[in-house]
């Protein structure tokens, strides 16, 4: 049995090897990798090699937004069976630590997570994983969709994390497949009305379509109060602070896209307003959620994929949004 693997030796270099069957430990399963969809993080250990503190300082294999068979179990395996189609959530917990046994698993200091500086990602077509980590997907739903359930994740934590009820209005700045996903989230949930904002008109169009009031980004920066939640998705250095002057009274943000520099808030100004600023680290207990938006079509994952690739297209995928700016999610197919 081949194990065809796209590794990153160095910066801006893929190699395709053909690496040996994982051994199975018990509660893991072998899961034929059909679908991995390319996140900006990718992007960035591909082309920087690093993002923050996780710093790529030998070969490593990307991509952790994934969809697969399982075609092998190993002992004590009881969630999942060979033949199942399964979604995978990236990262996996001790189950151990003061976190993990308070349910916050995602803030793990022990999390593997794949891709993630020094653990090997997705992008190969054999791949061991925690049975808990696995999630039986229905007939209806496509790899893609399943691999898309980890950005629908982020969105639903976001959701979750600026304390979300229904009935709030809600502003999305940043549509990339995040924001994106974030808004129909939002929507499904109970949004009163949800707007995008975005700079490229390519993003707000593809918003639009899926029935988004859009805005432009960039202009002249509204102080007026009208929302009652802000996803900020785009990470751009301001958005942050121009997104909170817009919030109603008692007004909750939730920052998902991480500018590289320092933000500076008005808190002083902002006070008198009691608004709410959480942050977005992953995910945790958001599988079946997203699964479920997606299965009843509540949430068209598929939307935002634009592109396709074969496993021994890697390098070209991971630089699609250099290359191509009419572009949104490349999925990778790793059996092709």
């Amino acid at each position: 049995m081949t194990n065809q693997t796209a590794v990153m030796p160095e910066l801006g270099r893929i190699d395709i090897v053909d690496r040996s069957v994982p051994d199975l430990a018990p509660r893991q399963a072998l899961v034929q990798v059909e679908s991995v969809g390319v996140c900006g993080s990718d992007a960035a250990y591909f082309t920087v090699g690093y993002i923050g503190d996780w710093v790529v300082d030998g070969p490593i294999v990307l991509g952790h937004e994934a969809s697969g068979q399982v075609v092998a179990v190993g002992a004590d395996v009881t969630h999942v069976a060979v033949g199942d189609r399964v979604a995978i959530e990236p990262g996996t917990p001790c189950r151990d630590c003061a976190d993990c046994r308070a349910g916050r698993y995602h803030l793990c200091p022990d999390l593997a997570f794949l891709a993630t500086p020094p653990y090997d990602g997705a992008l190969t077509q054999l791949l061991a994983m925690d049975e808990r980590n696995l999630f039986r997907m229905p007939e209806s739903m496509s790899y893609d969709e399943g691999a898309m359930l980890e950005p629908l994740s982020v969105g639903i934590w976001a959701c979750r994390r600026a304390g979300f009820q229904a009935g709030d209005s809600v502003l999305v700045t940043g549509a990339g497949p995040v924001g994106v996903l974030a808004a129909q989230v939002a929507r499904a949930f109970g949004a009163s009305h949800v707007r995008v904002a975005d700079v490229s008109d390519y993003r707000l169009g593809l918003a639009s379509s899926l029935g988004f009031e859009v805005e432009k980004a960039g202009g002249e920066a509204s102080h007026e109060p009208e929302f009652d939640v802000l996803l900020e998705c785009s990470g751009a250095p301001t958005a942050l602070a121009d997104g909170l002057w817009r919030l109603n009274n008692g007004g909750r943000a939730a920052m998902v896209g991480m500018p590289k520099q320092s933000v500076e808030l008005p808190l002083s100004k902002l006070n008198v307003r009691e608004l709410s600023v959480a942050l977005v680290n992953r995910y945790a207990h958001t599988w079946p959620t997203a699964m479920a938006l997606v299965a009843d079509g509540r949430v068209d994952a598929a939307a935002i994929i634009t592109h396709h690739f074969a496993l021994s297209e890697t390098a070209e995928a991971l630089m699609l949004a250099k290359t191509e700016p009419n572009s949104m999610k490349a999925i990778i197919r790793p059996q092709a």
